[in-house]
């Protein structure tokens, strides 16, 4: 299996980039944010997963090794693949995955394209066994009702997990608990 690939970045398309590898150019399907970090011309070092079928070999890139187990851990559960996995990786970070998991907010799971209520669901089971909660996280699955309700809020405005879960951080901690105010101050960090 091939385990990482270090080479030049010579295209990025859609959802993958071409790296150039010993003088051959290999497709690697990449998470969005990363696909959007690297630029063409420059050197990339990539943790990898490859993925075999009857019709076709499938190579996708990772900047870390916890964003490829997180994806080889999405691919075990019933109904994932691995465009839905990658598209977790390309909406939320290994944070916010862990953060829906252990606050029991499946629902963050399913506003992931490609992730219905059910599947999101599964995950959410499926990950709670596998993934180990970080120290950050601990605090974070304290994370209030009201923050959930602000949080739930601003991803209806159309922030992304990630942007949500920063403004409701950037709330200060004396914040009055009303959800309209912490909702108030948490559009405030996007001005």
């Amino acid at each position: 299996m091939i385990a990482t690939l270090r080479g030049e970045v010579t295209q990025i398309e859609d959802n993958a980039l071409i790296l150039e590898v010993g003088g051959v150019g290999l497709r690697v399907f990449v998470p969005a944010p990363l696909r959007t970090k690297l630029k063409a011309g420059e050197a990339a070092f990539l943790f990898t997963h490859l993925i075999v079928r009857e019709d076709a070999l499938t190579l996708y890139g990772f900047e870390s090794q916890a964003d490829r187990e997180l994806f080889t851990i999405l691919l075990g559960v019933d109904g994932v693949g691995p465009k839905v996995a990658l598209n977790v990786l390309s909406t939320m970070t290994l944070d916010a995955v862990q953060r829906a998991v252990f606050a029991d907010e499946a629902d963050l799971l399913s506003r992931v394209p490609g992730v219905g209520k059910k599947t999101a669901q599964k995950m959410a089971l499926h990950l709670k066994d596998k993934l180990k909660p970080t120290d950050a996280l601990a605090r974070v699955a304290a994370m209030s009702d009201k923050d959930s309700e602000v949080l739930a809020a601003l991803t209806a405005l159309g922030y992304s997990v990630v942007e949500a879960q920063a403004a409701i951080q950037s709330i200060p901690k004396d914040a009055p608990d009303d959800v309209e105010e912490r909702l108030r101050l948490a559009l405030g960090y996007f001005q």
